[in-house]
């Protein structure tokens, strides 16, 4: 993530300002610019930094959503490109829902920002009606809500914005991490899987030899890991025992770690405490991209991890990246990449994809 400023006077900005509180400046994340934007009458919106306000405004779910991303004006409220992926809400009498529905968008926009930085494409229901991307957001209140993935659409119960309910499943189930975004980046990973490896032979080989067979029963994988738990060892060639139970689970696990470390290293370099190279923008090219990023993020994460327990904290990123997580990893890295440089592959998977019929996760 950037290190924003206000292009008015130069203050430092979080990701989610929509206003400076240094000189009041009204303000709009631009995806295309990865910035946030003055925004300006029309005499003042000349000026870099700025868009005019009778041509742009907040997306329609500032308020309920907090959402600060900008959009064309038009005589309709308009939803920005990550609240338009939302499919189902709470409903407005629902207010503790609302409350954690705002704090679980506030992690979805960090997790599309990303998924833009790294130019992976988002194909919403509206492109592909069948298997396009898309979210419900649904409160467990009154109805038990699985967070999970089915062929695109991904379904998160809000009581994990809630840090008392989601330190508790974190303890039972015995996890060093579990956050929203985290979230986000595990689910999305399953979307990425059929998008990107497809029916790809080259790709699906070398998927089955790092992961195993994706056709495994699900159902089978999931009744065996909670009933067994993970198996003696799992540490040597697994990120976290969850990734143990079924090669999708693997997949989304290391996939979603990817873009742990992609991200924080970006967030790092722009505040100076990993090389320039780190950064989305001065990408790392050629095969060796993996091992520079790598070489970066190990001494990084254990610096991190002493400053937290400086602070009396746990340690930020609480997990060991054996040679076959990495190599998993690499695999992932290296279609990501393939893929994005190859416009002919990037048309290819934002395609709509035919039968998928995945349901993955039950959390």
């Amino acid at each position: 993530m950037r290190d924003f400023t206000c292009p008015n006077c130069g203050q430092r900005l979080s990701f989610e300002n929509s206003v400076c509180l240094n000189c009041g400046s009204a303000l709009g994340f631009s995806l295309d610019d990865m910035a946030l934007l003055v925004i300006a009458p029309a005499d003042e919106s000349e000026h870099a930094g700025a868009v005019d306000e009778s041509h742009y405004q907040l997306c329609a779910n500032l308020h309920l959503a907090e959402c600060n991303w900008l959009v064309q004006k038009g005589p309709i409220a308009k939803l920005c490109v990550s609240c338009a992926l939302t499919r189902t809400r709470p409903n407005d009498a629902d207010t503790v829902a609302l409350a954690a529905f705002a704090t679980a968008e506030k992690a979805k926009r960090r997790l599309l920002a990303e998924l833009y930085e790294l130019k992976l494409p988002i194909v919403g229901r509206d492109h592909d009606p069948q298997y396009g991307l898309a979210f419900d957001l649904l409160s467990s209140q009154f109805d038990k809500v699985f967070t999970g993935h089915a062929d695109g659409v991904i379904t998160l119960d809000l009581a994990e914005g809630d840090d008392v309910h989601r330190e508790q499943l974190r303890i039972s189930m015995d996890e060093p991490y579990r956050t929203l975004l985290g979230h986000f980046r595990h689910e999305i990973g399953h979307y990425y899987q059929y998008r990107l490896i497809g029916t790809s032979q080259d790709y699906l080989q070398r998927y089955h030899e790092l992961f195993g067979d994706p056709e495994a029963d699900y159902q089978a994988a999931l009744d065996r890991h909670y009933s067994e738990g993970a198996p003696a060892g799992w540490e040597d060639d697994y990120v976290s025992s969850y990734a143990t139970m079924h090669p999708a689970e693997d997949w989304a696990e290391t996939f979603a770690h990817y873009l742990h470390i992609r991200d924080t290293l970006d967030t790092a370099a722009a505040f100076g405490f990993a090389p320039a190279g780190a950064t989305f923008e001065r990408k790392v090219l050629g095969p060796s991209s993996f091992d520079t990023m790598i070489e970066m993020w190990l001494p990084l994460s254990w610096a991190l991890n002493m400053v937290n327990r400086s602070m009396g904290k746990d340690d930020l990123y609480p997990f060991v990246l054996p040679p076959s997580v990495l190599e998993k990893m690499r695999f992932i890295h290296t279609v990501i990449d393939e893929i994005t440089s190859n416009p002919a592959k990037l048309a290819e998977v934002g395609a709509p994809v035919e039968d998928q019929n995945q349901q993955l996760d039950q959390r």
